[in-house]
């Protein structure tokens, strides 16, 4: 079991968390932590979720990087702060740089989605674009820094960062000290160990579980002493770190009780859960943990936990794909592929078929050139709306009794139905 956190365990203490919460106490917002009793019914345990996608920057980042630098000496502030970052952090650098009036440079790599090198230029810091990945990134970084002596303000891996991360985890405490365990996102580290240094204090009992993605296991890996494989395109790229930090490796090696890892389907599904839900917006990095409780649900099964949405910048279009999908899982929409005889009547009598099951078609289109239909055949797909998979299935069935052979699209939900 993990233990209490001591100044023997890191340099970081409580101690250091509570200078950190007068430092932003009416400087960024003390988010909510509120009960969740849909998804409490959807998961068999008592969920209580931590709003940190309500910041101003729209995720946790804003704590560590305002209190990186209100520490900075006037000369540090005359000469600029620089970050590498493709997303929460380098928002959350430049927006208290600019309230704080710091000049701020933010290295990207090159592939950076133009919609967050805008709104990281929106908020007044020089963005340069630079290698393929972050870690090419941090090597501009370092070399600008030296060039311009600029202080760096790291994503996670400095003590002042960690503190003002910590923060997340003094306010949990405040709201709902009872918690059995308390489910926080791993990327680089600083927000599961400066939150886990504050609850541990107080809780030594209580359960810190970090939740990685599959795709990038580092600090899993880095606690079991195994290789790391990377890979693929995530949508938790927030948490898509290949190294764990120096200062936050050990703190999760004390602290933490467990490492999930969770797909990218769980956090596809938690993103559409907390958006359907909670009606709230989660991007993949935040709906992390959620993922991780859905995963295993009988882990968690009649205890009250705490769940951190540390971030809610995610992409309309990822998200409304992620919707879409999420209402063809439950079965609200229904995707087929109809093959039929090419005559007059078929199409008619097919759609007749939708209206009285009271289905709502969306989109139809016709095949004729596929060539793995007859000549004298077509292909019919059509996506309409459902009430459910009981419709959906009743729907299907009666299309078959009418003769003709359909089947589910893209079909990978595990639904059991027949051979249409």
């Amino acid at each position: 079991m993990a233990e209490a956190a001591t100044a023997e365990d890191s340099a970081i203490t409580v101690a250091d968390i509570r200078a950190a919460q007068d430092i932003l106490r009416d400087n960024v917002l003390r988010t909510p932590m509120i009960a969740a009793p849909r998804l409490s019914d959807r998961c068999g345990a008592e969920i209580f979720i931590k709003y940190e996608n309500l910041q101003a920057t729209g995720s946790f980042k804003d704590r560590g990087a305002l209190v990186k630098m209100m520490s900075l000496s006037d000369e540090q502030r005359t000469r600029g702060v620089i970050t590498m970052s493709a997303g929460n952090h380098a928002q959350a650098v430049a927006f208290h740089a600019r309230r704080l009036g710091i000049p701020a440079t933010i290295i990207m790599p090159e592939g950076t989605p133009f919609v967050k090198v805008g709104n990281t230029e929106a908020l007044g810091a020089r963005v340069i674009l630079a290698g393929e990945t972050l870690n090419d990134a941090r090597e501009e970084t370092e070399r600008i820094a030296s060039d311009e002596g600029l202080t760096l303000v790291h994503p996670y891996d400095d003590p002042l960062i960690i503190s003002g991360q910590g923060t997340v985890g003094l306010e949990i405490l405040e709201d709902q000290p009872d918690l059995d365990c308390v489910v926080i996102p791993i990327g680089g580290g600083g927000l599961i160990s400066g939150t886990a240094i504050a609850l541990k204090d107080a809780r030594p009992d209580i359960k810190i579980i970090g939740a990685e993605v599959e795709s990038f296991p580092s600090m899993y890996c880095a606690l079991r002493g195994e290789e790391p494989k990377f890979g693929g395109p995530t949508l938790a790229e927030g948490i898509a770190v290949k190294v764990p930090g120096a200062h936050t490796k050990p703190i999760v090696e004390k602290l933490v009780s467990d490492i999930m890892l969770v797909s990218e389907e769980a956090i596809e599904q938690a993103i559409c859960a907390y958006a359907s839900d909670q009606k709230t917006m989660a991007e993949g990095a935040g709906a992390a943990g959620l993922a991780a409780v859905m995963s295993q649900p009988k882990r968690f099964e009649g205890r009250k936990v705490g769940l951190v949405l540390c971030g809610g910048n995610i992409d309309p279009r990822t998200l409304a794909s992620i919707m879409v999908r999420g209402l063809e899982r439950d079965g609200k929409i229904l995707s087929v592929r109809i093959t039929i005889p090419d005559q007059p009547g078929v199409l008619a009598e097919i759609t007749a078929c939708f209206g009285r099951n009271k289905a709502n078609i969306l989109e139809v289109t016709h095949r004729r050139m596929f060539l793995n239909v007859p000549v004298k055949g077509a292909i019919l797909d059509i996506c309409a709306e459902t009430k459910d998979r009981a419709h959906a299935e009743k729907l299907m069935a009666q299309i078959q009794e009418l003769g003709y052979k359909v089947e589910r699209l893209g079909d990978q939900t595990g639904w059991e139905f027949g051979n249409y």
